[in-house]
């Protein structure tokens, strides 16, 4: 080959290796990934509920549908307020086949949307309750993942209406949008357990010991149930019971740490886990304080049936043993089963700093009132400004924390950093601290794929595919062409293409 030849050669190779690459690059730019949370699966006695599936990989379909669309071979993306409950119930309770469904939340629950619209903030908590009951208690055949809207998506949102707008929906033949979701077939959370963490403050001793004193206990759940384990924060149920019982332990820590105004009552404080599951893990003089401080407590009394196994609230489980007790709620009738429990709408955003503070100084005032027989008479123990004074920015703090960390317990083990952070903490203001670790209730069976990668990728459609390849076909036998005549000469590729003679011929 001539030199003029090897030159021409390189370039057209380089030409053929940028153009291939060219390709490839458009194809990544059309890939992106984002992350997304698995609706809960789990067994409740043998019954398989929530999210039966995990694996995704259909093409993308959005609101508002064409009359007839067949969504088998397709994952919805939605909006949450745009997505109609009757929708839904419709496809779980006629059994409709659906590919898989993407439910898009909001950033942030304070009234705002993705577009930074005003939004009825009552209407988003409504709408995530209602869907929240309706998933986790259905067993859903389907792959269902959540993720938070941000501008991506409207983007995204608006490019699979256009193409579904042209009448036609997306497929392999027509191109679109892929979602893709790789993911190993769910499996079942072995041995899973929960802990109870105890910690005391022992009482003045008399003449005898100490545990012949009475012993007041103050209990908080701290594990969360909701339809995405990975974002069952539970800021207020039951985030704020548990800041309000380390805070009163800190208070009363302070007071026991001196013979002189150390109680007769040994005082236990525990963080439980298991609430959600039938709290699995676990009456004083509220009315004088509360007057006081100007805070309504109302008493609601509940008879209480040892036969069911199942309680509202988790002083019950307390009464079942003659144990005095009550639960100190917001809320004025005990919610349903797996309900109220941490769910997709109990963020950080839903929580009043304020309305935990006042939960606390209710509570410690009265323990203190009845603890040193201060009752009737118009004492603050823990007044402002003082050195036994309520700390904002301890309960701020590890409420904030709190609301960062997704707390179902069986997808907690033993050995977790949150669990011993509450340890840690709780042995800085009593003494004794232990964890007891038990199984969890046997009804209950869940399974781990919580969290996951959704790639969404821009498929090209069969006519730009076969579009491609002629054009690069075509390229390369040009190029092919090319080099043969500038280097062989136009007689060398004609023979290339011509026929040659039959072994008859050459016989004769």
């Amino acid at each position: 080959m001539s030199p003029s030849g090897e030159v021409v050669a390189s370039i057209s190779s380089a030409l053929a290796v940028a153009l291939v690459l060219l390709a490839c690059v458009e194809l990544g730019d059309a890939a992106a990934a984002v992350g997304v949370y698995r609706l809960i699966q789990y067994d409740l006695a043998g019954a398989p509920l929530g999210s039966r599936a995990a694996a995704l990989n259909h093409h993308a379909a959005a609101l508002p549908l064409p009359p007839g669309a067949d969504l088998s071979r397709s994952a919805l993306v939605a909006p949450l307020l745009d997505l109609p409950l009757t929708f839904l119930t419709e496809y779980l309770v006629e059994k409709k086949h659906l590919g898989g469904l993407l439910i898009l939340l909001p950033t942030n629950l304070s009234g705002k949307d993705a577009a930074g619209n005003d939004v009825d903030k009552g209407q988003v908590k409504g709408v995530v309750a209602e869907l929240e009951r309706l998933l986790v208690h259905q067993e859903v055949p389907y792959p269902v993942y959540f993720a938070f809207h941000d501008d991506s998506f409207d983007n995204l949102l608006a490019d699979i209406r256009k193409i579904a707008s042209s009448g036609q929906p997306a497929s392999a033949t027509t191109g679109g949008y892929k979602l893709v979701v790789p993911s190993a077939e769910p499996r079942k959370v072995s041995s899973p357990t929960i802990s109870n963490i105890q910690g005391w403050l022992p009482g003045l001793k008399g003449e005898g010991d100490t545990e012949q004193l009475p012993t007041i206990a103050i209990v908080a759940n701290y594990d969360t149930f909701g339809a995405a384990p990975a974002l069952s924060l539970g800021s207020d149920s039951n985030g704020s019971g548990v800041v309000a019982l380390l805070e009163i332990a800190r208070l009363f820590s302070r007071l026991y740490s001196n013979p002189k105004t150390r109680g007769k009552y040994n005082l236990l404080f525990g963080l439980t886990s298991g609430g959600p599951y039938n709290y699995n893990g676990t009456s004083k003089g509220f009315s004088d304080v509360s007057k006081e401080m100007g805070v309504s407590v109302g008493i609601k009394h509940k008879k209480i049936n040892v036969s069911n196994p199942r309680v509202a609230w988790e002083h019950e489980q307390f009464s079942r043993f003659r144990v005095t007790a009550l639960t100190l709620s917001e809320m004025s009738s005990p919610p349903e089963f797996l309900e109220s429990t941490g769910g997709l709408d109990d963020t950080r955003e839903s929580t009043d700093v304020d309305s935990v503070i006042r939960t606390v100084r209710l509570v410690s005032e009265t323990l203190a009132r009845h603890i040193y027989g201060l009752k009737g008479r118009n004492i603050d123990v823990f007044a402002e400004n003082s050195s036994l004074a309520i700390n904002p920015h301890y309960i701020q703090s590890w409420l904030d924390l709190l609301s960062r960390t997704p707390r179902v317990a069986p997808f907690l083990q033993k050995n977790d950093p949150f669990i011993a952070a509450l340890k840690k903490e709780l042995s800085e203001h009593t003494a004794d601290v232990h964890v007891q670790s038990d199984a969890l209730d046997g009804m209950f069976t869940f399974y781990d794929a919580t969290k996951a990668t959704l790639n969404v990728y821009q498929v090209a459609s069969v006519t730009f595919d076969l579009l491609f390849l002629l054009v690069l076909g075509s390229y390369l036998i040009v190029l092919f062409c090319f080099l043969v005549i500038t280097t062989r000469g136009v007689d060398d590729l004609i023979n290339i293409f011509r026929r040659p003679p039959s072994r008859k011929l050459k016989a004769a």
